[in-house]
């Protein structure tokens, strides 16, 4: 029997009769876009994440091409970005004419090697982007103490687009920067039907700018106050949010179990896998369960044909890609980065999975390494 990745039909069926209900109210109602559902799912999240302002978007990738706009920032000026991280980012930033830069990782948190970030703070640095990767909340502290040394006003920017619910010191990952950004893509732990994303925060001259740049410019209709764009959310993703929002906290705490069964059956197995880290101040919402495993290419496809799907959360750093060569990156310039792409390894976990088939894909896992011990 099949393990798919990710089940999106099973989540469905969970919550049928809410949904269709709420969506055909939107066809009811024919307001398609910018309507009433929008407004509500803005305040809703925005008070599940404590901050004043929730501007919803087409997707995470305009939020930061938004968010970066609106800093008015000049062309060449440098926005660092973690290298092992999905390109949006660094998207965002070319598309608004500056520089990204690019930082090592942790190895044990994926998260921004405060030594290699340090290093490359400059006069043109003007924004930091932590990204809160599969789920786990980076360092902010550390962070905040790196860009506080360097004695320079520097923007620091979340990107939450993995890490719905996960919390820091107590506080939800979205609430620490000058703003913050989600994604809504299906995959995520709160997923629409289709594409959206949102950008918060609590300064409220970000948050005018932002809800003009959104659209048009324009704060009244054909008059456009500052240039701006057509990114908005149609108020059918709305309703399917608001739906799901109420079931989030569930959800991320049924990942949190099945986190745990991995880590248990994994340390009773005595095989030579490394698990996410667990931080008593960080905790994760377990959006991927990254494993770092060697043979890493092989035990994919051996997991493939039992039937386990499984992904690579990323082959490629963001230096190592080819559309980012004119910046002058080399091998070995992130060697912590370098080696995680190799070994790196995402494996089932979404909150209608069965805990049995944890143990089902564990067991296999180790069937692949026992096989391959020389007797």
């Amino acid at each position: 029997m099949i393990i798919p990745f990710i089940d999106l039909f099973a989540q469905y069926h969970s919550i049928k009769k809410e949904v269709d209900s709420a969506i055909q109210k939107v066809i009811n109602s024919s307001d398609f876009v910018q309507g009433e559902e929008v407004d509500k799912f803005e305040i809703e999240f925005a008070d599940y994440l404590n901050i004043k302002n929730c501007i919803t978007l087409n997707s995470g990738t305009d939020a930061l091409t938004i968010g970066l706009r609106a800093l008015d920032l000049s062309p060449g000026d440098e926005i660092i970005i973690p290298t092992y991280n999905f390109i949006a980012a660094a998207v965002a930033a070319i598309e608004n004419r500056l520089k990204p830069v690019f930082v090592d990782v942790d190895p044990h948190d994926f998260g921004m090697n405060l030594e290699d970030l340090e290093k490359k703070i400059n006069p043109r640095t003007k924004a930091i982007i932590v990204v809160h990767l599969f789920g786990q909340p980076d360092k902010i502290s550390e962070i905040r103490q790196v860009i506080k040394k360097s004695g320079r006003k520097i923007y620091l920017i979340e990107d939450a687009c993995q890490a719905h619910g996960a919390k820091y010191k107590g506080r939800k990952v979205g609430s620490f920067g000058n703003f913050s950004v989600f994604s809504f893509y299906p995959t995520k732990n709160l997923g629409a039907f289709g594409d959206g994303g949102a950008i918060l925060t609590n300064d409220t001259i970000l948050a005018r700018k932002f809800r003009l740049i959104k659209q048009y410019g324009q704060k009244k209709r054909y008059f456009s106050e500052i240039f701006g764009i057509n990114s908005r959310l149609d108020s059918i993703q709305a309703a399917v949010l608001r739906v799901k929002l109420k079931h989030l906290d569930k959800w991320n705490s049924k990942r949190i179990l099945l986190a745990n069964l991995y880590f248990k059956y994994f340390a009773e197995s005595k095989i030579q896998i490394k698990t996410p880290r667990v931080f008593k101040e960080r905790k994760s919402v377990y959006h991927l369960f990254v494993i770092r495993a060697s043979k890493r290419d092989e035990l994919k496809e051996f997991l493939d044909r039992k039937g386990i799907k499984s992904m690579v959360h990323y082959p490629q750093s963001l230096h190592q890609q080819k559309v980012y060569k004119y910046l002058g990156y080399k091998k070995g310039d992130f060697p912590n980065a370098e080696k995680i792409t190799k070994q790196n390894l995402s494996i089932p976990i979404y909150p209608e999975l069965k805990k049995q088939k944890i143990r089902q894909i564990v067991d296999e896992i180790n069937s692949f390494y026992y096989s391959r011990i020389p007797l």
